[in-house]
């Protein structure tokens, strides 16, 4: 839950649906901020007591906008600002009579003045919020077309905002920012012809490919002529006259004349009146070059990670065939468990290989660990082994030990712990808190040897898992002798072993430097 939405369900009374709309209203209101050259600050109705407020009613600012095409009339944040006594008679005439008002004089705030409107914002029935409206006169001027253009639009935009059908509860989510007014903005006619382009919209349409004169156009003849793929022209021709009609589609992106141009066509019908459309665009050349440098940088590293796997799974399968023609015992052991050491490694990126991110889900690493470890070692009858709670995503550059330890204590874990055919249960618990893991692997077997000593152990793997855990995952690794009654500790006879890791999820060099 965002902070607006909060301080809305702890202020007001406003049900669900009105505060969606609220929070879609300041996804959008940038775009009225900017064409309006204004601060746009939202006051909503509060409560305060009778003594403080007097007869009239109190508003308080939830959110502010600040415009990026002009100064701003606040240098402070006016967010969490309580309004009282006669400072909100235009928020109140906007809130009760559901309309915009414009104060004739501006309001002097010290030496600036400001000129404040209040808008209405409806949804559905009910004026649920004002919005004001604060522009900065202080360095006003003769208007060039271009501020004509965007002061008209922004009134447009203000009646559809009192009239509850911006932004429309059907208008689909962007992803990013968007086309914003300073990137290059258009309007169109109800029949879909410009009647202005910003000098940013014009160098766009040169960067498509589009030369000379684009006033009285139509949108759709001057695309289809430098688009590189027609179907763009079409989808765009299609989404500007959804707009002209009340929709609200979503963004089309055209190729041409080397050039990726993003445009973005938002209704204009205050009062119900089809008034055309507004057409934004945007140069995302660049940032598509990227895009795809990006798409092929991971592509060519998952091909990697799955060519690695393909490669370790080779050497397991080589190792396994010299185990079966390997007489001496000892020797087939070695192999067999350099060959479960090579598969856990291969697990891992095989993992990577299907993901788009430098970071692997180990939960599903580990549980396919458990299987594979029961069936190569025999042992899938009669020893359950399973996994509690979660590891998560674990960052790339670890991933490799951690399995590898994993491998190994729980390996000697089957091995050792139930000797004679023995059954029993092993059992590994995650337990992932901020920055930090800590495993667990449980057997109920026979127990460690009274000589077994954790720091010097004498078995290659848990030689293996000390190097490891120390110098690669930066952590530690105990073990300890369970009673028969789960304690800690051989005095109640044996209950089995447990093997405690605790490692920090930092990257390495975050690790180094601390």
């Amino acid at each position: 839950m965002s902070a607006l939405t909060e301080t809305l369900a702890a202020r007001t009374s406003l049900d669900d649906v009105q505060v969606d709309h609220i929070a879609r209203l300041v996804g959008e209101w940038q775009l009225l901020s900017d064409l309006a050259f204004a601060d746009l600050l939202l006051w909503v109705p509060v409560a305060v007591p009778a003594a403080e407020a007097g007869s009239v009613p109190a508003f308080l600012c939830v959110a502010q906008c600040r415009p990026t095409t002009g100064p701003t009339a606040y240098q402070h944040d006016q967010v969490g600002i309580l309004q009282v006594g006669g400072r909100v008679a235009p928020l109140r005439v906007a809130y009760s009579e559901s309309r915009i008002f414009r104060e004739v004089d501006p309001d002097w705030d010290g030496d600036l003045p400001i000129r404040r409107e209040a808008i209405p914002v409806r949804c559905g029935e009910d004026v649920v919020a004002v919005i004001g409206r604060d522009a900065n006169l202080a360095s006003v001027r003769t208007p060039s077309q271009l501020e004509l253009v965007y002061l008209q639009s922004a009134a447009d935009l203000a009646g559809m905002v009192a009239d509850g059908t911006f932004p429309a509860t059907d208008s689909p989510v962007e992803e990013g920012a968007g086309p914003r007014v300073g990137d290059g903005l258009v309007r169109l006619e109800p029949d879909g012809t410009i009647i202005y382009a910003s000098p940013n919209a014009l160098s766009a349409f040169n960067r498509l490919g589009v030369t000379g004169n684009v006033l009285s156009e139509p949108i759709d003849a001057l695309t289809s002529t430098v688009a590189d793929d027609p179907f763009d022209a079409g989808d765009l021709a299609a989404a500007v006259a959804d707009a002209i009609d009340g929709g609200h589609p979503a963004s089309i992106e055209i190729d041409g004349g080397g050039a990726t141009i993003l445009f973005r066509a938002l209704p204009l019908r205050p009062r119900g009146e089809t008034l055309g459309a507004l057409l934004l665009m945007q140069d995302v050349t660049e940032l598509r070059r990227r895009d795809r440098q990006i798409l092929s940088k991971d592509a060519t590293i998952r091909e990697i990670h799955h060519r690695v796997k393909n490669n370790l799974q080779t050497v397991a399968a080589l190792l396994r065939l010299q185990a079966r023609r390997v007489a001496v015992p000892a020797a087939r052991t070695a192999l067999e468990e350099s060959m479960r050491r090579v598969q856990s490694i291969a697990l891992v990126h095989e993992t990577l290989s299907v993901s788009i991110d430098e970071a692997v889900n180990f939960d599903e690493v580990v549980d396919r660990l458990l299987g594979m470890l029961s069936d190569v070692m025999g042992s899938a009858e009669r020893v359950h082994a399973a996994r509690e709670g979660t590891f998560g995503e674990v960052p790339a550059e670890i991933a490799t030990a951690l399995v590898l330890v994993m491998t190994e204590i729980v390996q000697n874990a089957i091995e050792h712990a139930f000797p004679d055919e023995r059954s029993g249960t092993v059992t590994v618990s995650a337990q992932r808190s901020r920055g930090s893991l800590s495993v667990t692997v449980r057997d109920d077997g026979v127990g460690l040897p009274p000589e077994f000593s954790g720091a010097k152990p004498d078995r290659l793997g848990l030689q293996i898992v000390n190097t490891l855990v120390s110098a690669e995952l930066g952590g530690t690794v105990e073990y300890r002798r369970l009673a028969a009654d789960g304690g800690v500790g051989g005095s109640g006879g044996s209950g089995g072993t447990e093997a405690i890791l605790r490692l920090p999820l930092a990257p390495r060099k975050s690790r180094s430097s601390a």
